[in-house]
C-alpha cells in the first residue's frame, strides 16, 4: 500500500522538524554557546587569578592536549571534524540504507546517538576539554546524520505538487518547537538561576527522543519491501556506485546541486557565525550584549516559520527556481547591509530580513531537490550527496569567513566574502534547466 499522500504519515513526518529543531536552537544558536563562553572565561580567570569582569574574550585560552588554544577556534574546529565525519559516512551508510530498506532504523540510531550526547553536555567542563568536547562532537555527528535519512523520506510520502508545501510544513513546526523549548528554557535560567543552565541540554535529548516517537510510529520500515543479501555492507557500497552514476548522467539535477552547494555554504554559515558577527561587530550597551543575542535569535526563529510559508505560496505562483533566485538576491543585500550595521537597532532590522529569507530557503531548496529527483527508490543516497554538498560547504564557508577575518582582521569583510557565495550560487540557478536531460553513459 503506498503511503504517498497519506496524512498521518505527513504529520508524523514533519514532527521530527519539531523533534530534533531543539537541538539547532538552544544547542547551536542560543544557550550552549552562550554557556561554553561564560565556563572557559570562568576557567581562564581562575587559572590567572583575575575577576571574569576584567577578561577580554579575546586573550581567554583553553588546555587542549597540552596546548593553549583560543575557545572559539577549537569549538570551530571541533564542528568542522564533526561535518567531515557526516560527510564521509552519510554517502556509505545511506547505500546501506538503500539497499536494505532501512532508512527509518539509520534514522533512529542517529537521533538516540546525537540526543545521547548533547544530554551529556550536563557534565562539560573546561578542565577536562578533550573529553567535554567529545560530547559536543557527536551530539553534531548525530544531529547532522539523522538529517539525510529523515530528508530522505519527503519523495516518498510526499505527491510532487505537494513537497514545497510540507517541507515548509517541517521547517514552520521546528521553528515552532524550538522557540517553546528555548523560552521554556531561558525562563528556568532567568527565574531560577545560571546554575539551572545545563540542566537545558538534558531537556533538549528529552524533547527531541520523545516528540521523535510520533515519527517512528508512522514511518514504513521498510516502503519497497527490500529483501537484502547477507553481504548488504558490500552490495551498499555497490548501491551507491550506482546511485552516483545515475546522478552523473542528470543535467537539472546536477546543476542545482552546483548552485544548493554555493548559496547553501552561505545560508549555514550566517546561521553559524551570526552570534559571533553580532557579538563583535554591533556596538552593545554596557551588559546588553547577552539579552539581545537572544532576542534577536528568537526574532530570526519566528520570522523563520513566516518565510517558510510566504516562500511556499510564491514558489507555488512563480516556481522554485525563480523563488531561490529572489531569495538568494535577498541574500546578497543583507551580506552588504551586514558590512555597514553598527547599532543595536540595525542589527535587529537586519535579523528580521535573515529571519524572512532563512526559513524559505531551507525549505525550498530541499523541496526542489526531492522534485528533481529521478524515479528511484534509492532516496537516502540521492539525499547523501545533497548532504555531502552542504557539510562541506558548510566547512568551506566557515573558513573562509575565519581567513577572511584573519587577513583583514575585521569581521565585517567577513560578510561580504560570504556575499560571493551567494552571487556564485545565483549564477548557477540561472543555468539550471527547466526539464531534466540525461548525458547518455559513454561506455
Amino acid at each position: 500500500m503506498s503511503i504517498k499522500g497519506d496524512k498521518k504519515v505527513i504529520r508524523g513526518w514533519v514532527m521530527y522538524d519539531w523533534a530534533n529543531s531543539v537541538y539547532s536552537l538552544v544547542i547551536s544558536s542560543a544557550i550552549f554557546p552562550i554557556f561554553y563562553e561564560a565556563q572557559t572565561t570562568s576557567v581562564y580567570a581562575k587559572k590567572v587569578g583575575l575577576s571574569s569582569d576584567l577578561i577580554d574574550s579575546n586573550d581567554v585560552t583553553v588546555s587542549f592536549f597540552g596546548y593553549d588554544v583560543s575557545p572559539s577556534v577549537l569549538y570551530s574546529m571541533v564542528i568542522s571534524i564533526s561535518f567531515v565525519f557526516v560527510s564521509i559516512l552519510s554517502p556509505i551508510l545511506s547505500g546501506i540504507a538503500d539497499y536494505t530498506g532501512n532508512k527509518k532504523g539509520f534514522l533512529k540510531f542517529f537521533c538516540y546517538f546525537g540526543a545521547f550526547f548533547c544530554m551529556t553536555l550536563f557534565f562539560f567542563d573546561p578542565n577536562y576539554m578533550e573529553l567535554s568536547m567529545l560530547s559536543v562532537m557527536f551530539a553534531s555527528i548525530g544531529f547532522w546524520s539523522s538529517l539525510v535519512f529523515y530528508n530522505a523520506f519527503l519523495p516518498e510520502i510526499a505527491p510532487l505538487e505537494d513537497q514545497d508545501s510540507i517541507s515548509a510544513r517541517g521547517f514552520i513546526m521546528g521553528y515552532i518547537g524550538s522557540i517553546i523549548l528555548l523560552v521554556a528554557c531561558l525562563a528556568m535560567i532567568m527565574g531560577i538561576g545560571t546554575h539551572l543552565t545545563k540542566y537545558s541540554f538534558i531537556l533538549v535529548g528529552i524533547w527531541w527522543v520523545v516528540f521523535a516517537q510520533r515519527t517512528y510510529r508512522v514511518l514504513p520500515s521498510n516502503p519497497f519491501k527490500k529483501k537484502p543479501e547477507p553481504d548488504y555492507i558490500w552490495k551498499g557500497f555497490r548501491e551507491l556506485k550506482i546511485v552516483y552514476k545515475e546522478f552523473m548522467q542528470t543535467t537539472r539535477l546536477k546543476k542545482y546541486l552546483y548552485a544548493f552547494f554555493f548559496f547553501n555554504s552561505g545560508v549555514q554559515t550566517v546561521m553559524l557565525l551570526a552570534t559571533i558577527f553580532a557579538s563583535k561587530a554591533i556596538e552593545w550597551p554596557e551588559g546588553e550584549g547577552t539579552t539581545g543575542l537572544i532576542l534577536a535569535i528568537l526574532l530570526i526563529q519566528i520570522l523563520a516559520a513566516i518565510g517558510a510559508k510566504l516562500m511556499s505560496s510564491v514558489s507555488l505562483k512563480i516556481g522554485n527556481i525563480s523563488t531561490l533566485k529572489i531569495s538568494v538576491f535577498i541574500w546578497i543585500l543583507l551580506c552588504v547591509g551586514a558590512y555597514i550595521i553598527r547599532t543595536p537597532n540595525e542589527f535587529y532590522i537586519m535579523a528580521s530580513g535573515v529571519g524572512l529569507v532563512m526559513g524559505g530557503i531551507q525549505s525550498i531548496a530541499r523541496s526542489t531537490y526531492s522534485k528533481y529527483l529521478p524515479e528511484t527508490t534509492d532516496h537516502a543516497s540521492y539525499f547523501s550527496f545533497y548532504d555531502v554538498s552542504e557539510k562541506v560547504g558548510i566547512v568551506l564557508g566557515t573558513a573562509f569567513f575565519a581567513l577572511t577575518e584573519y587577513y583583514f582582521d575585521d569581521i565585517r569583510y567577513s560578510v561580504i566574502s560570504i556575499a560571493s557565495f551567494f552571487v556564485i550560487g545565483l549564477y548557477y540557478l540561472f543555468k539550471v534547466p527547466k526539464e531534466e536531460t540525461i548525458i547518455p553513459d559513454k561506455q
